[in-house]
């Protein structure tokens, strides 16, 4: 077993933030603290922090209000700020790997090489003769700085920046295992980024970030039905007691799952068309908005792929007495990230 204590995972999304706490026991992992909390609309817009001081706020929240003591926090990136690419370069050690990466990005990456910090890790030693496959990832460090202050302004230490795309993946694996000889999507659609993450015998082979989600749906019911962005927020996730929700919400859900199973439907074509065997066998669905019924269905319908809810908390213990099985089960999809930001430890490099 790994040593070193789980950090707090916090998930911060454009419609709120998600805070995940575990812990090690004989039995094996158990969970010590889910909870989320919205934030204002646009608190952050296209992945900028228009409003830092609510973002601040809600963390401060989640931890007063769950009684968090522990400072150490895990966080992750997405968006049009952050690159990941798999590259091929020659065989070299991981020192030489290390002295050449800032050369080497700057033929793949989009941005100022300055403006960014870079990570890299070899994925395969012996992909072709001569060569091995590296996985470079660069995130601007504004972006970075941002996430960065508002942890530090709540009191919290930041140990870890992951991406989105590997702390899903390490979410799946703890849950799931790796799934060999076989490929698979992990796919997190939120409020306004859709991630997606081609992942064959537990190695990412493809993964892009697309501008669109959930907020789509909201922002389309707003307008057709003229109401309130609450209102249509409400009616998107089921209505609440016994209020009717009016027919056109589903045909609105309908119509924009469409688009955005036609967006994804883009983005795996591109990656079947580069890829030596593009045959998907399962996708796994989670983010706030993966909780839509119609959206999973119309997925499974264009790509002809099996969809499945992702349940991030299938392996991990949770005391029925403190969590009720039925909430975890309606909240997973929704907690996907940070359980898996959860996971990363305090010794971690």
């Amino acid at each position: 077993m790994a040593k070193g204590k789980n950090l707090i995972g916090l998930d911060i999304g454009s419609s709120g933030v998600k805070l995940t706490l575990l812990k090690d026991t004989k039995r094996g992992l158990q969970l010590v603290t889910f909870d989320s909390a919205p934030l204002p609309k646009e608190a952050i817009v296209d992945g900028a922090f228009m409003d830092s001081g609510a973002i601040t706020d809600a963390v401060r929240e989640l931890l007063r209000r769950n009684k968090i003591k522990q400072k150490e926090v895990a966080l992750s990136v997405a968006g049009n700020s952050v690159i990941i690419k798999k590259i091929p370069l020659p065989p070299m050690s991981r020192q030489e790997l290390e002295q050449s990466i800032q050369w080497e990005a700057e033929q793949y990456i989009p941005f100022d090489i300055n403006d960014v910090y870079l990570a890299v890790e070899v994925v395969d030693q012996n992909s072709q003769p001569g060569q091995m496959d590296v996985l470079l990832v660069a995130a601007k460090k504004e972006l970075i700085n941002d996430y960065t202050t508002v942890i530090r302004e709540a009191g919290l230490v930041p140990m870890v920046v992951d991406v989105d795309a590997f702390a899903l993946q390490n979410m799946f694996e703890v849950n799931y295992g790796i799934v060999n000889g076989e490929t698979i999507v992990l796919l997190d659609v939120g409020a306004d980024t859709i991630n997606i993450n081609v992942v064959t015998d537990g190695i990412t082979q493809f993964t892009r970030d697309v501008s669109m989600g959930g907020n789509q749906v909201t922002e389309e019911i707003q307008k057709q039905l003229n109401i309130t962005w609450e209102e249509a927020e409400t009616y998107k996730r089921g209505g609440s007691g016994d209020a009717v929700i009016p027919h056109e919400v589903e045909k609105v859900i309908q119509q924009v799952s469409d688009s955005l199973a036609g967006e994804i439907q883009r983005s795996l074509d591109f990656y079947a068309a580069t890829s030596a065997d593009g045959q998907i066998s399962r996708i796994y669905l989670s983010g706030g908005s993966g909780n839509l019924p119609t959206l999973g269905r119309i997925v499974g319908r264009t790509s002809g792929v099996p969809v499945e809810l992702i349940n991030p908390f299938r392996n991990i213990i949770a005391d029925p007495k403190v969590f009720n099985p039925a909430y975890l089960e309606s909240v997973g999809p929704v907690a996907a990230v940070s359980v898996g930001l959860a996971l990363r430890r305090t010794n971690e490099q």
